[in-house]
């Protein structure tokens, strides 16, 4: 997300990856805060920006943006005046509608990562569920049940894009803002952790009119530095 909120501005920037086991250090070292507590410490994540030009260090995505667009006003805009309310509560309408998603993302996701990460990621995440990562992903009847809640939770996402779609192609019409690349980013994880010859892909591309692949595409040459 904040990725594409660079792009979408045109602010040059400079990516340095970090594995997972690194992130509270490197977090702690650049000086950005917690952006949450759990099990009573601090809990540290990325996305996270340092703005050399104001000092400025701050992570999560959210607040990223809104600091891209009080810093840089001239920019286009990724919260339009009077909208941030608008696009919190859709993003925080959507998140539910990913629920029965979950369970079948944690194991390709680990699949992905380089060797320190993912021996990171399955060792907080089987000791988080009691269970195997691979014991999670429903199989069979099961399986294509839960499947189906998937389409059926991004399908009322659809439903609600549906009703706006004479006034342009995005959230709040003819013109990105967070939430359009917010969306994609998810769409995008899940390209990435599956790749496009899978099943899973294919359905997902599937759905709804194409409208998601047809979301990504939109955004594509945010992808990138513009």
């Amino acid at each position: 997300m904040a990725q594409y909120s660079l792009n979408f501005k045109g602010l040059p920037f400079e990516t340095i990856w970090v594995e997972f086991p690194d992130i509270a250090t490197v977090s702690k070292k650049i000086g950005t805060l917690p952006t949450s507590e759990k099990h009573s410490s601090s809990h540290y994540t990325l996305p996270a920006i340092h703005d050399p030009s104001t000092g400025t260090t701050i992570a999560d995505s959210v607040l990223i943006a809104e600091y891209l667009d009080a810093t840089y006003p001239d920019t286009p805009k990724l919260f339009p005046p009077g909208t941030l309310a608008l696009q919190l509560a859709f993003i925080d309408a959507f998140m539910p509608r990913l629920r029965a998603l979950f369970q079948f993302v944690v194991l390709p996701t680990n699949n992905i990562l380089n060797p320190p990460s993912a021996a990171y990621f399955r060792s907080t995440r089987e000791k988080a569920f009691g269970t195997t990562l691979e014991q999670l992903a429903p199989t069979g009847t099961a399986g294509e049940e839960q499947w189906a809640k998937v389409k059926e939770g991004l399908g009322v996402v659809n439903g609600w894009l549906e009703k706006g779609k004479d006034d342009g192609p995005f959230v709040l019409g003819q013109e990105p803002a967070f939430v359009d690349f917010f969306l994609a980013s998810y769409i995008q994880w899940l390209k990435v952790i599956w790749d496009e010859d899978s099943v899973q892909w294919k359905d997902i591309s599937s759905w709804h009119g194409g409208r998601w692949v047809a979301l990504i595409k939109a955004l594509e040459k945010y992808e990138t530095a513009v």
